[in-house]
């Protein structure tokens, strides 16, 4: 079976691995998409937080069932999945308060353990999601768009409120989609015009905001000088995230999306005379990857034009490094198998 490792920053390696075994719970998938996300570039050029080499990537899938345990009930040989990537333990005080997405001893695939980079994995049947009405491009993409939809579902913003989101990577895309997909008024901001235009396109953001183009005073005419209630910061930049404070409307909530791996700091008095809720978002639940199917199965989201590269197993290895930079314009690159 071919697998391909990231052995160490900025080397990735293919190998022949021993086929998955089949244990109680599981059941076998074999992969047909890996979307590349922001965590397995990361983790090539090595600056992804809770990582350790050597590490097969891949968390972003989709693909389908070959075989169940006997005593799986949740799925069935033939069906189309997608896998929610995140290993709870079940018995911390998140798990058994509903928040599996940020379990205290968190094992996500492609990170903490290895991903699905791979032609087949063996995975809990209780972590896929059976979307045989959905196609492998969009079983593929409900993981990033999911993170998107539990960031929005975290802000508790309501239909018609205002929303700023920092960074139109794919992160920063989801949450502008999911947001429009509740109602809000979506304004978006990044350093990259191309790339604020297509906020505007794929996301239907009613405004954008260049970063480096006095962002604060841009922000403050289009909100009649009341700010965004909620924003959100997709970015994982240190800078972007410390300013986005000065962003957010008196009484409003900022959610950190992205994460740096480093210190962020803020200013006290700056946090307190807007009795400013600030909160991280992570990762996503089972609700979010239904809330997500429901928004792609009805039209809402367009997964055919988010996917703008794609490599076969066998020639990711040569493209990857392709991908990293900016002239290539990526929004989102899938592995096909």
């Amino acid at each position: 079976m071919k697998q391909i490792v990231c052995e160490q920053p900025d080397q990735l390696v293919m190998r022949e691995a021993a086929e998955p075994q089949l244990a109680e719970g599981q059941a076998i998938v074999r992969i047909r998409r890996i979307g590349i996300c922001g965590t397995d570039l990361h983790a090539y050029k090595g600056n992804q937080p809770f990582f350790t080499y050597p590490r097969v990537l891949g968390h972003e899938l989709a693909g389908e069932v070959e075989a169940v345990h006997p005593s799986v009930t949740e799925v069935r040989a033939g069906d189309r999945v997608s896998v929610i990537p995140y290993m709870e333990c079940g018995q911390c005080i998140a798990c058994r308060s509903g928040k599996t997405n940020c379990c205290t001893h968190m094992q996500v695939l492609g990170v903490h353990r290895d991903g699905g980079m791979s032609e087949r994995i063996a995975v809990p049947a209780s972590h896929l999601v059976v979307v045989n009405q959905l196609t492998l491009d969009q079983a593929a993409m409900l993981e990033p768009l999911s993170i998107g939809a539990h960031a929005v579902r975290r802000s508790r913003l309501q239909a018609g409120d205002t929303v700023l989101v920092i960074g139109a990577g794919p992160i920063g895309l989801g949450v502008m989609a999911l947001a429009k997909h509740r109602g809000a008024r979506v304004i978006a901001m990044d350093i990259q015009e191309e790339r604020l235009a297509y906020c505007r396109r794929w996301a239907g953001a009613e405004e954008t905001v260049h970063a480096l183009h006095n962002p604060k005073e841009r922000l403050e005419h289009l909100t009649g000088g009341d700010y965004p209630l909620n924003v959100f910061d997709a970015t994982g930049h240190a800078q972007s995230m410390m300013q986005a404070l000065h962003y957010v409307a008196h009484g409003g909530t900022l959610v950190y999306v992205g994460l740096v791996k480093g210190e962020i700091t803020f200013s006290d008095p700056e946090f307190h005379k807007r009795e400013l809720t600030m909160m991280g978002s992570r990762n996503a639940t089972r609700e979010d990857f239904e809330l997500v199917v429901q928004a792609v199965e009805s039209g809402r989201i367009d997964v055919d034009s988010f996917i703008t590269h794609r490599a076969a197993l066998d020639d990711m290895i040569s493209e990857f490094a392709g991908w990293l930079r900016p002239e290539a314009s990526v929004i989102k690159a899938v592995v096909e198998l």
